[in-house]
């Protein structure tokens, strides 16, 4: 049984134990199973697991973020007279491989307000992206590759 089954357990027989399946109750029981799992690690070897977690951890930390900035923004221009925005259609190269990997960064781009992905290129190697603000194409680019690429292969790849 993999170590994230076992987390999964051990969240599920904390909620049991204190008769309640809420999700507080879930979350305090996954993140004292995973101190319980970091305490015994010597038992079952080296492994990516809990540097995984700590990106996945990151990664939602950081779609949430850019979810409520970008959802200001895009809210800001709606409602105001002046329209900010300065829409386009640009190609991000892409460090992610797998087609796991690209769809979760492909995904994560398209539920960004602001941002859909378009299309990725036969060779898997460009994602093209319509985003509603680019002032600068480049900056733009950095980010994504920054931000969301970067913590989604630090959650598929480890540290």
């Amino acid at each position: 049984m993999n170590l994230f089954a076992i987390h999964l357990l051990l969240a599920l027989g904390w909620a049991a134990a204190h008769g309640s399946f809420t999700l507080a109750s879930l979350a305090v029981g996954f993140a004292v199973g995973g101190l319980a799992l970091w305490l015994v690690r010597p038992l079952y070897g080296p492994t990516h697991y809990f540097g995984r977690l700590l990106g996945a951890i990151h990664l939602a930390g950081f779609f949430v973020w850019d979810l409520v900035i970008s959802s200001v923004q895009v809210a800001h221009d709606v409602l105001t007279p002046t329209h900010h925005s300065r829409p386009g259609v640009i190609g991000v190269p892409l460090d992610a491989a797998t087609p796991l990997e690209i769809t979760t960064v492909a995904n994560l781009i398209t539920l960004t307000p602001g941002t859909l992905t378009l299309d990725v290129s036969d060779d898997r190697r460009t994602l093209w992206v319509h985003a509603m603000f680019i002032d600068d194409p480049d900056a733009l680019r950095r980010t994504l590759k920054q931000g969301m690429e970067r913590r989604v292969l630090e959650v598929y790849r480890g540290w």
